[in-house]
């Protein structure tokens, strides 16, 4: 299988976008150096044959000043919804994005973008660990075609760092094309043993530090959290020891924020879809107090007195409870939870160190260490286990049942607390099936048996594939086992080589499980699977060991988080697809809460909370009705605003009035808020709530409601009518007005920002020499000169739009001739550029939708009644409105608090006579993709006219409050819909706020 990839997903283009903004107004140039060759006698000469005496360097050039960048930083900001920089303190510039979400491809895109606008060419990628950097090469090949052909065939070279080929780092200097260099922080972070930092005849007798420093290189942090060193920084200094341009930093989980330009964070990311949605299914154990049971939660030290917070089953009025006791060294256990069972149980040693907390439990015949999250005692352990792979299974093949037909293989994930539990060798070398791999195929013949799955092994022998469908990832001594291989390495084999000879194996392997062809469905592994693997088809983790004590919850579920594939490759979208179940020891509760708070921990989002510049880009129309940032002022404003009126503390966080006001509707701002109040709740929704995570065990499937006399209400002649008039399928042309378009390019260039000429920038500064170092302190600022330059010879500037905006050389010369701004361009022809294809391609995406023509297919071409039947509705509890009346279905799942009020709306009045809400299989065609509008709705007036609505709801009425997406597919859903008008009494579609926004007096 060949995996897809998709070059026109936004949010990759809006981060590639926000990192090229920052050199706005840079133009395409490098900088040139010579690289020496030195021969100290015959030996070195005779083992640097093949090298030049000296070669042309190449690397990369920045003319941009600083306080240019700094503006553009804060452009970007501003635009992106970022708390503001203020100045520019370093060359660091951070992007966030959650994990599963294309970080990889995201950086590598951006570097051909920065080349094909800029020219920069020199780029290193530092990552923490040999997993990840081989990572980094498997997408750099699997992407090499891809990039190809979204950058006209550019060459371009990548390797990975290795100082037994330091040749390879004097072409990284000398050669004219893309150089991509990976490494690892490893490799660069000692002084005194990498030979990055030792003269080499490989190099010419340069040091390969040296020649790095002079290319400039961009540099790209993968993870910089694990890269910087920690408090002694070793990393971040080898950072900058390569002379940098600029340090791009890339992670889901930053520590150090520098100036950030772009942030996709977890609840971005899975309010927008962009990974699976994440359930839990729960094994909690109730009523097992037969044994005794201590759990070690944590260790803490306040006022020289050393305590540990516990787990006990505790003796209390109501019955026997666990709860949390504090206890300290030499406590009865027996005393604390009133309980005979405890007898001799004590409380031993104590130790709250760093990353090293545990407890000594005493007990008769015994005594041991407890790490942080372990547990002692309670219910058999391994009955658990057993049930927990059953449950797995389970699951497992309810989602086959769904997703096969698409496609789409199911993969199952299960952690496992050590090797031996899944996997024995017996004396002469041989697998010999460990308990959790017996449990596995007893469990799963029985899953076999059952009647609700026997669609799944008609034709194959359920026996034998108990035996095939599972197996697992290991790394043990010199030997790395995977399903499909059993490498031994060589006894001499460091720890470096096992690693990476591991990871290849693995990810070689990782695409032959998406495949049918692979009978394998059910992988086992206890820490070959970490950091730099994850498979988009995973839809189970099962975590046989204890994730409590390692905290690993973000890690273990980002194993799963991708989108799924089919077997073309294709990536599938949308949550009725995509739901990642994680089997685990506790309550959905506790790991939502968990979760959330590694959530904090890592990414520093605080939920709950509205920062000040929290509005800061949203549009507004300013004193000409052309749309600006509110600002950060305007922003800060509306947040003492808001303090003042009792719904934010002093911090921000969000108070129970500003909660209750959101859901009542009655939320008051100033008057001079009113034109934006749709997107300033839509931001206080998103601070309010919290990250949702689904209880597995509230999934239901939603029966279709049937008449008082057993006939489906799909099926009636009402919804029939209803039907009829929504079902036909369309497709659509581009009805361009070619003369209307350049009329509007003309116009938008004309009314575009003034281009200012270059500027130089005189500073003065203090250099002082003492025994701490040299210092540079600033003391005089002068006012900006402007530059008049003469330019010998001017880009070619069709050639340029052409390629940004894909409108002829014929079209362009007319666009720029008639907006009398070519005299700008002579000023400043980069900023020129770039001004006019973003305000020519501006126009082309507004003519794209308001030209756009439906035309109704055949017949044949239909949404048939019958898929209502045939595709099960399934949603959960919380999002369930339950026992409706005038639904085809017994409940109406919903995905907002806005979609519940209406469904409540359309039941309480009595005009409507029935109504659905439009399945996921329902969609419109459009060029920005496919459209699901929310819901088709019959109204019956006096017993006798019917009106026919399809209804899309939204908080506000106004284009200006919708997203350009949104708005643009609501624009073609319209056109869809009166594509369909051509019989009497048509359905007509309707965007709606509330039920009383539905045009009941249309005759």
């Amino acid at each position: 299988m060949k995996l897809n990839f998709e070059p026109n997903l936004d949010y990759q283009l809006q981060a590639i976008e926000s990192v090229c903004d920052l050199f706005r107004g840079q133009e395409v140039c490098r900088t040139e150096f010579t690289v020496t060759l030195q021969t100290p006698d015959a030996q070195s000469q005779q083992m640097s044959l093949g090298i030049a005496e000296s070669d042309l360097g190449v690397g990369n050039r920045l003319t941009l000043l600083d306080d240019e960048i700094e503006q553009n930083l804060e452009d970007i900001q501003l635009r992106g919804g970022l708390p503001p920089s203020g100045a520019l303190t370093s060359g660091d510039f951070t992007v966030e994005m959650e994990t599963g979400t294309g970080k990889t491809y995201v950086y590598l895109r951006t570097l051909f973008e920065l080349n094909k606008r800029y020219g920069f060419s020199k780029f290193v990628i530092v990552v923490p660990s040999v997993a990840i950097k081989e990572g980094v090469y498997k997408t750099l090949q699997t992407t090499e075609e891809h990039f190809k052909g979204l950058y006209a065939g550019v060459p371009f070279d990548y390797f990975l760092y290795d100082s037994g080929k330091l040749g390879q780092v004097r072409n990284f200097a000398t050669s004219p094309h893309v150089q991509i260099m990976v490494m690892t922080v490893g490799a660069i972070n000692k002084r005194d043993v990498n030979n990055l930092y030792k003269n080499s005849e490989k190099t010419g007798g340069e040091k390969p530090i040296d020649l790095i420093k002079a290319t400039r290189p961009m540099i790209i942090v993968d993870e910089p959290q694990s890269v910087d060193g920690g408090l002694e920084g070793r990393g971040k200094e080898a950072l900058a020891a390569m002379n940098p341009l600029c340090t791009l930093r890339y992670s889901a989980t930053h520590v150090d924020k520098h100036h950030m330009v772009y942030r996709l964070d977890a609840v971005d990311a899975y309010e927008r879809r962009l990974v699976k949605q994440i359930e839990v299914a729960s094994a909690t154990v109730e009523g097992a107090f037969n044994t005794p049971f201590v759990r070690f939660i944590k260790a803490e030290s306040k006022r020289g007195s050393i305590s540990a917070t516990i787990e006990l089953d505790v003796a209390t009025p109501a019955g026997v409870r666990r709860q949390e006791v504090q206890v300290q060294d030499g406590d009865d256990l027996e005393q604390l939870a009133r309980r005979p069972l405890y007898a001799d149980f004590r409380i031993g040693e104590i130790s709250t160190a760093k990353n090293g907390q545990f407890m000594e439990l005493r007990y008769p015949g015994g005594e041991l260490f407890l790490q942080q999250g372990q547990a002692h005692g309670g219910v058999d352990a391994l009955a658990l286990q057993s049930e927990m792979i059953r449950r797995t299974i389970r699951e497992h093949m309810d989602k086959e049942l769904r997703l096969r037909p698409l496609g789409i293989k199911v993969l199952s994930l299960f952690f496992i607390d050590a090797v031996e539990m899944y996997r024995q060798y017996d004396a002469s070398g041989q697998p010999v099936k460990g308990v959790y791999a017996t449990i596995f195929e007893e469990e799963y013949r029985r899953a076999s048996k059952l009647p609700a799955y026997q669609s799944l092994f008609e034709g194959a022998d359920a026996e034998a594939l108990a035996q095939t469908v599972h197996n697992g990832y290991f790394s043990i001594d010199k030997r790395v086992i995977t399903p499909l291989s059993d490498l031994e390495l060589k006894k001499s084999a460091k720890k470096e080589d096992i690693e990476t000879s591991s990871y290849n194996l693995i990810m070689k392997e990782k695409e032959k499980l998406l495949s049918f062809e692979t009978s394998l469905q059910f992988i086992f592994s206890h820490s070959a699977l970490k950091e730099g693997w994850d498979n988009p088809n995973v839809f189970q983790i099962c975590t046989l060991r204890d994730i409590q004590s390692e905290r690993e919850r973000r890690q273990t579920i980002g194993r799963g988080l991708r989108l799924c594939v089919n077997q073309q490759g294709e990536r599938v979208r949308g949550f009725d697809v995509n739901s990642l179940t994680v089997i685990a020891t506790e309550s959905y509760e506790q790991f939502a809460e968990q979760l959330q708070t590694e959530i904090e921990r890592d990414t520093g989002i605080r939920f709950g909370i509205v920062e000040p510049h929290q509005f800061a880009a949203i549009p507004v129309a300013d004193a000409d009705g052309k749309p600006t940032p509110l600002g950060a002022t305007r922003s800060k404003a509306l947040w003492k605003y808001l303090q003042s009126a009792g719904h934010l503390d002093a911090k921000g966080k969000v108070q129970e009035s500003l909660k209750k006001a959101l859901n009542d509707g009655t939320l008051v701002l100033p008057e001079e808020f009113a034109a934006q109040r749709g997107q300033i709740i839509e931001v206080l929704r998103k601070a309010s709530g919290r990250l949702t995570i689904k209880n597995a065990d509230e999934r239901r499937a939603v029966a279709l409601r049937k008449d008082g006399n057993g006939k489906a209400l799909y099926l009636s002649d009402a919804f029939r009518a209803l039907w009829d008039r929504i079902k036909h399928k369309t497709t659509y042309r581009l009805q361009f007005d070619n003369e209307q378009l350049i009329a509007e390019c003309i116009a938008g260039l004309q009314a575009a920002p003034a281009i200012a000429r270059t500027r130089l920038q005189w500073r003065k500064a203090e250099i002082a020499i003492g025994k701490a170092g040299v210092s540079a302190t600033e003391t005089q600022v002068a006012p900006a000169v402007t530059l008049n330059e003469k330019y010998g010879e001017l880009p070619d500037i069709l050639t340029d739009l052409q390629d940004r905006t894909r409108l002829t050389r014929r079209t362009l010369a007319r666009i720029l001739t008639s907006s009398g701004r070519l005299d700008d361009f002579k000023r400043n022809p980069q900023q020129f550029i770039e001004l006019a294809a973003e305000t020519i391609n501006r126009c082309k995406r507004l003519a794209l939708v308001n030209g756009i023509v439906y035309r109704k297919m055949g017949d044949r071409d239909v949404y048939a009644q019958e898929l209502f039947e045939n595709e099960t509705l399934t949603g959960y509890l919380k999002n369930m409105l339950e026992d409706t009346r005038k639904s085809i279905h017994e409940h109406v799942v919903y995905d907002s608090l806005l979609e519940r009020d209406f469904a409540e709306a359309l039941e309480k009045n009595a005009n409507v006579k029935l109504y659905a809400k439009l399945p996921g299989w329902f969609k419109v065609p459009t060029p920005l993709g496919s459209y699901n509008p929310d819901w088709a709705v019959l109204i019956e007036e006096d017993n006798a006219q019917h009106l026919y609505f399809v209804v899309e709801t939204k908080g506000s009425l106004f284009a200006d409050d919708l997203r350009d997406k949104e708005q643009a597919k609501i624009l073609c859903g319209r056109a869809h819909f009166q594509a369909l008008a051509c019989e009497e009494n048509p359905a007509r579609y309707v965007v709606a706020r509330n039920v009383d926004d539905l045009p009941l007096d249309i005759g």
